[in-house]
């Protein structure tokens, strides 16, 4: 009798990532929920000024920029990949050309490869194409940011740049200009000055999103429930 083939890798990491973001989701939004008294909290709404910045990174626009959301996130960060496949990626979908939708960079020191991220995405920006890259980075999370267990996260900063260069080749980025703008002064100077607004905003994790400035609060249990409401809060502000 023919023994049974086990589970693929591929579907092994599909089937870990998975388990984790169900996890993960509970776990965030508890701690957007509990109530601390973070400096974001305290000072209301954060200035436009210091959430973003006129060459700050897009996923959608709108002409008048009159209901902002931005996000600051952290490319290796499991609950920021997670909102991204059940929350924001809909959302830069279904709001294309109402909002003005901006990613910030908030590199936190617990994720090695997060910072090489975030310059694989500011390295693309410089060429038109950072939505693309973005979706890259997030869409094949695994590959890059993950460990074989699909578990834990990678420090395995040369099979990470290989992914990030063959991202690049696939969008039609120039891969030498790639190369020396990730490792450009004006590049770390983006990531750097993305993590100080941050910080002034009261950033201290991730994903943190602000709509019109408000720091958004999930209350739910479920992505469904959370996307809702952040839906709701996105609403009220272009019928305002």
């Amino acid at each position: 009798m023919t023994a049974k083939k086990g589970m693929s890798a591929n579907a092994r990491v599909t089937i870990a990532v998975l388990v984790v973001a169900v996890l993960v989701i509970g776990a965030v939004l508890l701690v957007n929920r509990s109530g601390s008294d973070t400096p974001s909290q305290r000072a209301g709404e954060v200035t436009a000024d210091v959430l973003w910045r006129p060459d700050s990174n897009s996923l959608t626009t709108s002409p008048d920029n009159a209901v902002t959301v931005v996000e600051f996130l952290d490319y290796q960060c499991s609950a920021c990949v997670s909102f991204y496949h059940n929350i924001t990626k809909s959302l830069e979908q279904d709001y294309a050309g109402k909002i003005t939708f901006v990613i910030r960079n908030f590199p936190l020191e617990m994720h090695p490869l997060a910072e090489p991220a975030a310059k694989a995405a500011e390295a693309a920006s410089l060429q038109g194409k950072y939505q693309p890259m973005f979706s890259k980075l997030y869409g094949d999370f695994p590959a890059w940011a993950l460990m074989a267990d699909g578990r834990n996260v990678s420090d395995d900063t040369v099979r990470a740049q290989a992914k990030f260069e063959s991202y690049a080749a696939e969008i039609g980025l120039d891969l030498a200009k790639f190369r020396s703008d990730m490792a450009s002064p004006a590049v770390r100077q983006r990531i750097d000055q993305d993590k100080a607004d941050g910080e002034k905003a009261g950033v201290t994790g991730t994903p943190a999103i602000f709509v019109n400035g408000s720091l958004f609060q999930p209350v739910a249990r479920t992505y469904a429930d959370a996307s809702q409401q952040l839906r709701d809060e996105i609403d009220g502000a272009l019928a305002a």
